[in-house]
């Protein structure tokens, strides 16, 4: 009789990915840190605001921002290298505000063939093993339709509407990076989330690729819900409707079900709840990364 392989062994073998922007994507990645490079992030590329928009004003290019997050999440071992990669100047000048690990990346991509050889090359100088691949390696940005036709770009704009938009979209449409697409096809689990539903989950779904990707992928996909109630529009929308719209922006295909701090009954008919105590101690809002673990370790031994 042939034995079943042990769930170490599966842990160590099972692909995930994880799609998303910095803050809650980072979280979910540094949680799985211990599955190292069987660990892939697709990180949203759209900000325009803070660091990240003023050097896309003056210098164009993708947004660096929750792709140094991620980074930051990732270091195990604080050097100085981690230590300058975070620094953030101070002052009156110019550069008050300006993360420098920003304008490394920023000066990394002028001196790469692609911006995700820059991410490579920080990832090896910082010992991160968990692969970070930018949703898309041309600049693009977030608009949002809103129901009385108008037109709204900017990340930041869409945070400050007072209604939830009817519809959101990427201009100009671009490609997503090819490793991405690779990534998808060959995963054992997708995540979507945690984080700003509006600004950092729903970016990479409007790829057409990648959309596509998700569309056909063998891998069953969950969707991380946040511990708390958004600011701005995506506050006013509902799980359900959160869902939805991933749907819709995936051609249709169902996700398979979530990771919520809370039972949804209205949504039990058609999605698995794995239900659970995520919150940290310290701050409720924010996931706590052993229990993430436990929760999406759960999943890959279940296959």
């Amino acid at each position: 009789m042939t034995s079943q392989p042990s769930s170490d062994s599966q842990l160590s073998r099972a692909k995930v990915v994880a799609i998303g922007g910095g803050h809650g994507l980072g979280r979910i990645l540094s949680s799985l840190s211990d599955l190292g490079s069987n660990v892939t992030g697709v990180v949203a590329t759209t900000d325009n605001g803070g660091s990240t928009g003023r050097i896309r004003a003056s210098m164009g290019g993708i947004a660096w921002g929750d792709t140094r997050n991620c980074i930051n999440q990732l270091i195990t071992e604080p050097s100085i290298g981690s230590m300058l990669f975070e620094y953030r100047f101070r002052g009156n000048g110019e550069l008050n505000g300006h993360n420098l690990g920003n304008l490394i990346l920023s000066a990394l991509d002028n001196l790469c063939i692609r911006p995700l050889e820059a991410i490579n090359l920080i990832r090896e100088i910082l010992h991160v093993e968990t692969y970070i691949l930018p949703m898309s390696e041309h600049p693009t940005d977030l608009a949002a339709w809103l129901p009385d036709g108008t037109i709204v770009s900017g990340e930041t704009s869409i945070d400050e509407l007072q209604q939830i938009p009817k519809r959101l979209l990427i201009e100009p449409s671009v490609p997503a990076t090819k490793e991405t697409l690779v990534a998808i096809k060959q995963a054992d689990l997708i995540l979507l989330g945690p984080g700003s539903f509006l600004t950092s989950i729903m970016p990479p779904l409007l790829l057409s690729d990648l959309a596509h990707e998700l569309k056909v992928c063998n891998a069953p996909i969950y969707f991380i819900a946040n511990l708390d109630k958004e600011k701005g529009p995506a506050g006013n929308m509902s799980l359900e409707t959160m869902l939805h719209w991933c749907e819709r922006a995936m051609g249709g295909r169902k996700i398979d079900g979530i990771l919520s701090a809370q039972h949804h009954p209205e949504l039990a008919a058609d999605y698995e709840q794995v239900v659970g105590e995520f919150a940290s101690r310290n701050h409720e809002w924010r996931h706590d990364r052993q229990k993430l673990k436990n929760a999406v370790e759960s999943l890959l031994i279940r296959g």
